[in-house]
């Protein structure tokens, strides 16, 4: 015969307990009324006693046959009282009843998906490098050579003569940035600056010395965000200048002080975005 009416939800059991605070006394009060001493299981220094013989007990009053002292532990299970309620009592779910993909340990959480996923993230792979002399890039298209590592955290940066590139193994999205600073430039003189990816000119920026003398500094800043395949994505950093050779600029790098090399005029770095 079919359910007629609301669908009742579902509901899990538990049987409440009550915890005393023991004296010389027989005589305690019960949270909850029972009809007799059948509807409680009494245990005192963890030990069952015996109900109507060791205690009886009507309404809300529990009279024990022995009085108790102040140093034992006493505590009462309501037999006739369950607990019903729509939601699983407290301590009653472990990992063991959870179905979730990944690891359970102290050091994940249970996302919405229902999976583990360990809190926060890293920025690795990272990495950046400076160049180590200043050095003549002439006026064609030029692979700017960041030769000296500062940091490398996956050993995904390459700082070998001709490639001077980033190839993370890591998939994902990664901040690109470099700061180029150099000089050698003569009035009217136009310096490009590029990002390129795979081998291809990718966001670039452009300087016009608009006046002055001969020999004039300039500088850059480039930021891109890439997407890298993890295998053989990679990444570097070109220059192209006019009619007078741009020689790029190593800066402070040449100081004994390690904390002063990383501010180098000229340097080249990039790491993975959290989660993308």
């Amino acid at each position: 015969m079919p359910f007629i009416g609301n669908q009742p939800a579902l509901s899990y059991t538990s049987f409440a307990k009550q915890d005393f605070t023991t004296s010389a006394t027989t005589s305690y009060t019960l949270d909850n009324p029972v009809a007799n001493a059948n509807e409680l299981a009494l245990f005192i220094n963890f030990v069952r006693q015996e109900p109507t013989t060791a205690y009886s007990a009507s309404g809300t009053s529990l009279t024990l046959t022995s009085a108790t002292a102040s140093s034992d532990d006493m505590y009462c299970v309501y037999l006739g009282k369950a607990v019903q309620t729509v939601n699983p009592p407290n301590a009653s779910v472990g990992l063991s009843q959870l179905t979730a993909s990944g690891t359970k340990d102290s050091t994940t959480f249970l996302r919405g998906d229902n999976t583990f996923a360990v809190a926060g993230g890293t920025n690795t792979p990272a990495f950046s490098a400076v160049v180590s002399t200043d050095t003549s890039l002439g006026t064609s298209k030029t692979l700017v050579p960041f030769d000296v590592v500062l940091h490398d955290s996956d050993s995904c940066y390459t700082n070998t003569a001709g490639n001077y590139k980033f190839t993370p193994n890591v998939a994902g999205k990664y901040f690109i940035g470099a700061n180029l600073y150099g000089y050698g430039l003569s009035d009217q003189n136009q310096v490009f600056y590029y990002i390129n990816f795979n081998g291809t000119s990718g966001p670039y920026l452009a300087n016009w010395v608009s006046s002055g003398a001969s020999n004039r500094a300039i500088g850059a800043t480039l930021g891109a965000v890439l997407e890298f395949d993890g295998v053989d994505d990679y990444v570097q950093i070109y220059i192209e200048s006019g009619s007078n050779a741009f020689t790029i600029d190593n800066g402070a790098y040449a100081s004994t002080n390690v904390y002063t090399k990383q501010l180098s005029a000229s340097h080249f770095f990039g790491y993975k975005l959290i989660g993308v």
